[in-house]
């Protein structure tokens, strides 16, 4: 078996694709909501390669693919988002059983929200069992990241995942979502620097997002749907 680990990575082209190598494996995911949470069902089956180029621009022909529309209308894709490491951007709300670190980059995937509450309102009262393994799920479904839960001895608490890429199509909205990276993917800026290297994180795709490379929600006002 090919260790991906070792070999994924993203590289952001500089008012361009990102280009992912080391097979790292690609898949559609819908967001569809279930009782009062959300749930991944498989999308439509994508093509895979060691090596690909994703649209960064929101203008491809061949979504969720580059072809090249970035250079015909002129696209701007300056990163603007901070490289300070999560622990330094980040609030951290303190529970009784469980504490939450939050750094409001948030791509409205709204998995943070479950049948007891949000995972803000879960971490307030972590000193249930059920409010806190509640709380834990709400924080590390969280796709952007924007959310990770700490036990009282200040260990985060991650899934494991695989390097994965899935390109988020939101059914209950009708909109396209961003590019959902699992599993300790590095990104290397335009300009050669790595961001912060992290287990969850959505790229924007709309070519919309104010805080490039990085998704914020931008998708859902300007209505993205890139079928």
């Amino acid at each position: 078996m090919i260790n991906t680990k070792k070999k994924a990575k993203i590289k952001i082209l500089k008012d361009g694709a990102y280009v992912v190598s080391g097979n790292v494996p690609l898949y559609e995911k819908n967001i569809f909501p279930k009782g009062e949470g959300y749930e991944f069902k498989d999308g439509r089956e994508l093509p895979q390669s060691k090596e690909y180029s994703l649209c960064r621009c929101g203008k491809s022909k061949n979504a969720p693919f580059c072809d090249d529309a970035h250079e015909k209308i002129g696209f701007d894709g300056t990163e603007t988002a901070s490289k300070d490491m999560f622990e330094d951007r980040a609030e951290i709300l303190k529970g009784p059983g469980l504490d939450l670190m939050d750094d409001h980059r948030c791509a409205l995937a709204r998995f943070c929200h479950r049948k007891d509450g949000s995972a803000w309102g879960l971490t307030r009262n972590s000193d249930n069992p059920k409010y806190r393994e509640e709380a834990i799920i709400a924080a590390s479904e969280c796709p952007a990241g924007r959310l990770v839960a700490l036990d009282k001895s200040g260990k985060a608490i991650e899934p494991e995942y695989e390097p994965s890429i899935f390109i988020l199509q939101d059914v209950e909205k009708e909109v396209s979502g961003g590019i959902f990276v699992r599993g300790n993917v590095p990104i290397e800026s335009s300009d050669g620097e790595l961001y912060e290297v992290r287990n969850r994180v959505v790229l924007c795709r709309c070519g919309e997002s104010k805080n490039k490379p990085f998704c914020d929600a931008t998708h859902l006002p300007i209505k993205f749907f890139d079928k």
